[in-house]
């Protein structure tokens, strides 16, 4: 439990640190290098295309990101006055379950708090995606991914001009790491471009992984499961997939794939309201 603890700290210092180490590399030097084109006018010069849309990608990024941990789960234990003594126990030693009270229901550890529809604990927003964020997490998952291939594709074209390479052949990017590293230790390559490089390959590692999660919960989200229930093997009511992605989306989503805005909030909720 320590080591969890340990990680819901660092994992989102790393990705504030990355999300920091992105952006200045992007608005001091690879933006800048693009207005060496004197071909393209200043309105619609490739710097300030470039720069526009990767504004555009880190706000809707950064945005959900905040709106993911804003947007918590509501302990549902207090809401349904089960306690936080003896019964809350139970659920840490297994003994009891909350599906006799609601469906759908995990007590996370690591919140100390009880949520309904659990899909997982995100160690990089150190908090549990459940039904209230569960759309921000989405699109903060889709945005990163995009961000990241944004900064891969405007390195390689920095570092394409500035060792004057080209990245024609597959194999020139699979070669890329090892042959600066030999360049680098012999001191024929700066350490500010073997910087660059080193952030090729983490943005690439970044975006593949965001991307891949993002189609496994869209996956899930059609057929109208989450994470924890297909990891326990829980049976769930087959519906449409229409009202599966309207249930996480609502019906302003196409508002939410734009800017970053609050998500729906969860069924339980709004029975509870009525």
């Amino acid at each position: 439990m320590l080591v969890l603890r340990l990680l819901n700290v660092v994992a989102p210092a790393y990705f504030l640190c990355i999300s920091l180490v992105t952006f200045v590399l992007q608005i001091f030097v690879f933006i800048p290098s693009m207005f060496r084109d004197p071909s393209t006018t200043t309105l619609f010069s490739p710097a300030l295309l470039h720069g526009a849309l990767f504004l555009f990608l880190s706000a809707n990024a950064l945005g959900n990101y905040v709106l993911v941990i804003q947007s918590s789960p509501g302990d549902l234990g207090k809401d349904l006055n089960l306690g936080k003594g003896a019964e809350v126990a139970d659920w840490l030693d297994g003994s009891r379950s909350l599906g006799s009270a609601l469906p759908s229901t995990h007590f996370c550890r690591l919140c100390a708090r009880v949520t309904q529809r659990h899909d997982h604990h995100c160690f990089f927003t150190g908090n549990c995606i459940g039904s209230r964020n569960m759309r921000n997490f989405i699109m903060f998952c889709l945005y990163t991914s995009l961000a990241c291939l944004d900064s891969l594709v405007a390195g390689m074209a920095y570092i394409s001009a500035t060792l004057s390479m080209s990245f024609a052949d597959p194999l020139a990017f699979l070669t890329l790491l090892p042959h600066s590293i030999s360049q680098f230790f012999s001191g024929a390559l700066l350490s500010s471009e073997m910087f660059v490089i080193l952030m090729l390959y983490l943005w690439l590692g970044i975006g593949l992984a965001c991307a891949g999660f993002c189609c496994h919960q869209m996956l899930l989200i059609l057929r109208g499961q989450t994470r924890y229930q297909v990891r326990k093997g829980m049976v769930v009511r087959a519906r449409p997939w229409r009202e599966n992605l309207q249930e996480v989306f609502g019906k302003k989503w196409l508002l939410g794939l734009l800017i970053p805005v609050q998500n729906v909030e969860s069924s339980y909720r709004r029975q509870k309201e009525k």
